[in-house]
């Protein structure tokens, strides 16, 4: 069997010469002292173990040895994918606030785990950035295809990590790839420059959202810790990205990558994101693009912050007007050679045409009849193959525009994409209105017509924001008395930095190169949060993670620029707290939170201990001996000191039902102040907080207090759920510390 060491991550992959068929790639964690005969073991920042490829019965063979303390099957994760920094209240001009008190996140280090960078950007320039700080310890690593000269004051660290995605798949293509940190999808290079991209001007996308682009952190320092490939992102490479990440002294790390949700002894990310934790560092992590169904956010340990993703009022509408005189409204960027002014053209959906049935519909790849599409505009829905390749799909059958079709599933939110031919999105109640006017010009005996109109960029959008249809949401399916996600920010059809020798569509066909392009998903939300996290550190270098996610939370709104209630893009109807967590992040407010909820790494081992967690799986995680009797004095999961407060009831025959929240809020406003509660209870329950004053003294000082649910069972089928949610308010006139309150009652099958 060949060993290959992994000499940046201390951790030891085995690769078997074996056939493949049978084994998996596994994750070991061994105690601290254990010296097995075969392997070197390593002390790590976050981790102790190693990775190898282990047949099944092996990898049982080896839990059963001493000091062998879990194994881990490795798990492939998958990526989650202008005008924000404006939208969010970051002005340059402003002679206070959060870019001038923090000097625009000078000295924080950001480490982004993703795809690479593409380091010649303008967005990484360090024109005028102070030196190095002489904590960081980092390195960038050189390549044929990285030289030296790829880093600078601005990107001071660069690393790759591909053991474990070879090891499943085999040595890599390196045409297609590079094996360096630089970036051949995009995604990383996108994500960096939104956390902490410098000011470029001018930026746009093929003509499109013209202006100033710059990051949340416009002057914090960026390290890339790239473990995404082709075929994925495995949990071995994050792990050691993770480990390298804290050895080399970031201060955020930024994960725009997500999957299935395990517990948190068998969570990479949890595990990896833990360790960070403990070390100071804050950690931002996508929700996940799995919206609007409810039980898909990911990514959601509570030392970790989760972002959903909300709009900005800007869009870019691209209307489709129909021969029968209607226009639908849609959504588009294209400035290639497009349709000619006035000219209608024939319309068909691409499901009704040729043998292709259900293929056909999606627009697959060979699914299209040139006979049928030539010359036409194709409808076709969504699923299966990206939105971009269905447009490369209708351009090789002789289509000459496309119209992307939502599924119910997908209902009214439109994302938009630099399709390789005139394209335009439209929502699912439009797309049934399109099908119908071409099912009836069918019946007719006349020809269905159209043509798209593209109207460039629209500011000033109302609503906004909304909560984005692809956002993943609540409850928590881990630990349901966990809010999640804490927070949205915005991430849909947002500009940021896009690499050389990749299109902007993304796929292979497209060969227009741009500096910057529009993507979405919570993967562009989740680095708005870890530049404004690195923007908070700077402004206050004493507050824990725990304490810059509680200033995010408290301080989230949760209204639009209407002053509704924001509204869920999928239906347009009221969003909930299970959409938005605490709300849309507020930067402005967020550097003077007045109270926040800070948590300890032992406050989190009561936390897994309440889980009903072993010794051994809470180790996992720690890296250490767990210690339970203190949880019993925290009484329940609830109780860990969360900014969010999510009380779950089995109904089991019972009228009425109670619990109780113990809460520890510290000052880290005036000195001398006094804070009243407000309650607003979820409808149908009775909540109760004392003390209903707390005065503080001083600075830094910590109060307790002490919140009663009661609530009444409610009449479910078997198997349903009824959540209702309201909020608690500490103010003390200047501040208004806002946390949600979730109440859900559940009648068991």
């Amino acid at each position: 069997m060949g060993f290959f060491l992994f000499f940046f991550l201390s951790l030891l992959s085995l690769a078997s010469s074996a056939s493949r068929v049978d084994q998996k790639t596994f994750i070991v964690r061994v105690q601290n002292e254990a010296k097995p005969s075969v392997f070197t073991t390593h002390k790590h920042c976050v981790f102790h173990g190693f990775s190898a490829k282990l047949s099944p019965t092996e990898a049982l063979k080896l839990q059963t040895l001493p000091h062998f303390i879990a194994v881990i099957p490795e798990q492939v994760r998958h990526l989650q994918t202008t005008r924000s920094p404006l939208f969010l209240g970051l002005k340059t001009t402003d002679s206070a606030g959060l870019l001038k008190e923090s000097d625009f996140g000078s000295d924080l280090v950001i480490g982004v785990i993703d795809t690479g960078i593409w380091p010649e950007r303008q967005s990484f320039n360090d024109r005028n950035l102070g030196p190095i700080n002489s904590k960081w310890k980092g390195q960038c690593v050189t390549t044929n295809d990285f030289g030296s000269n790829s880093c600078n004051k601005k990107l001071i660290g660069a690393r790759y990590f591909c053991s474990g995605y070879e090891a499943s798949n085999g040595k890599m293509n390196e045409t297609s790839e590079f094996r360096s940190p630089r970036d051949s999808d995009g995604h990383g290079t996108h994500t960096a420059s939104i956390a902490a991209g410098r000011y470029v001007f001018p930026a746009s996308t093929l003509g499109y959202a013209k202006g100033v682009a710059a990051g949340m952190a416009p002057k914090a320092r960026l390290a890339a810790y790239k473990v995404c490939w082709n075929a994925g992102c495995y949990d071995s490479d994050i792990l050691a990205a993770f480990d390298s990440a804290v050895a080399d002294g970031v201060d955020v790390i930024s994960l725009s990558v997500g999957g299935a949700v395990v517990p948190y002894y068998l969570d990479a990310i949890a595990i990896g994101a833990y360790g960070a934790a403990e070390k100071g560092i804050f950690v931002s992590a996508s929700a996940g693009n799995g919206g609007p169904g409810g039980l898909t956010v990911t990514n959601v340990a509570p030392w970790v912050a989760t972002v959903g993703a909300g709009t900005i009022d800007r869009d870019f509408p691209a209307d489709v007007k129909l021969g029968n005189g209607k226009v639908v409204t849609g959504a588009g960027v294209y400035n290639g050679r497009g349709l000619s002014p006035g000219r209608m053209y024939p319309l068909v959906y691409a499901g009704s045409g040729g043998g292709g049935g259900y293929s056909s519909s999606l627009c697959l790849e060979g699914s299209l009849d040139p006979d049928f599409v030539k010359g036409k505009i194709v409808l076709c829905d969504r699923g299966i193959n990206s939105r971009a390749a269905k447009g490369e799909v209708v351009k090789k059958a002789g289509g000459v525009g496309m119209i992307l079709a939502n599924g119910v599933f997908d209902g009214e939110g439109l994302v938009v994409d630099c399709h390789v031919l005139p394209a335009t999105a439209v929502g699912a109640s439009n797309a049934d209105e399109i099908r119908q006017y071409i099912d009836s010009a069918s019946k007719s005996k006349s020809s269905a017509t159209a043509t798209i109109l593209f109207k460039g960029t629209r500011l000033g959008v109302r609503p906004a924001p909304v909560v984005a249809s692809f956002s993943a949401r609540g409850p928590n399916p881990e630990t349901p008395e966990i809010l999640k996600p804490d927070v949205i920010a915005p991430g849909l059809n947002i500009l940021a930095a896009w690499p050389d020798k990749v299109g902007p569509a993304g796929i292979p066909s497209d060969n227009r190169r741009t500096e910057f392009n529009i993507l979405s998903g919570t993967s562009m939300a989740c680095p708005h949060v870890s530049g404004l996290a690195a923007l908070l550190k700077a402004a206050h270098p004493d507050w824990s993670p725990a304490a810059i996610k509680s200033a995010l939370m408290t301080t989230a709104y949760t209204v639009d620029n209407r002053g509704e209630t924001m509204v869920d893009e999928s239906n347009g109807n009221t969003s909930t707290v299970l959409d938005f967590g605490s709300g849309h992040v507020h930067p402005t407010k967020a550097m003077n939170p007045g109270l926040v909820y800070d948590v300890t790494p032992m406050n989190y081992v009561d936390f897994l201990c309440n889980s009903n967690y072993t010794i051994n799986n809470i180790q996992v995680i720690t890296r250490r001996n767990a210690d339970c009797s203190g949880a019993k004095r925290a009484g329940h999961v609830g109780n860990l000191n969360y900014p969010s407060f999510s009380a779950v009831f089995q109904q089991y025959g019972k009228h009425t039902m109670s619990t109780h929240f113990i809460r520890q809020v510290t000052n880290v406003g005036d000195p001398n102040s006094v804070y009243k509660v407000t309650v607003r209870p979820p409808s149908g329950t009775l909540v109760t907080v004392e003390p209903k004053q707390l005065v503080f003294r001083r600075g830094g000082q910590k109060l307790n207090f002490l919140v009663r649910v009661e609530a009444t069972a409610v009449k479910l089928a078997p198997g349903s759920t009824n959540m209702k949610s309201g909020s608690i308010v500490w103010s003390d006139g200047k501040h208004n510390v806002t946390s949600p309150i979730v109440v859900t009652m559940q009648q068991p099958l």
